[in-house]
């Protein structure tokens, strides 16, 4: 785990480096950077970016997401998602804000409305 240090506050941020796999599911608390491959669902408490060579099959949720690599599944962001130019999305998206820069590639659905919390989910099932 790596920290970045400012005069003001620190944050940390998981990094996944490339030429690391890993089958299964991660969550982290905090900000979380994958430049590897990961074969399962990414939960992530605050900011994941997805670097260029970057690969994600399976749902991916953060506060803010940026991808720059590629991705097949569920992306789901409470605030943000920013396609980069060389980015690929295959799947479904919800967030409030999307940005899709020019040369990037999605296929699928967009949904321009907040994510459900848990407990929103809850409720609407019982109704």
């Amino acid at each position: 785990m790596a920290q970045k240090n400012n005069s003001s506050s620190s944050v940390d941020v998981s990094i996944l480096s490339s030429g690391v796999k890993i089958e299964g599911k991660i969550y982290s608390e905090g900000n979380m950077r994958i430049d590897g491959k990961v074969f399962g669902d990414v939960t992530v408490n605050g900011n994941l970016t997805l670097g260029d060579s970057s690969e994600v099959e399976g749902d991916v949720r953060a506060m803010n997401v940026t991808v720059s690599g590629n991705v097949k599944g569920l992306v789901e962001a409470n605030e943000k998602v920013i396609l980069e130019a060389n980015s690929s999305l295959e799947g479904e998206l919800t967030a409030k804000i999307l940005v899709i820069e020019e040369g990037a590639k999605f296929n699928g659905k967009s949904n321009m409305n907040s994510v459900k919390s848990k407990s929103e989910v809850a409720d609407a099932n019982k109704k």
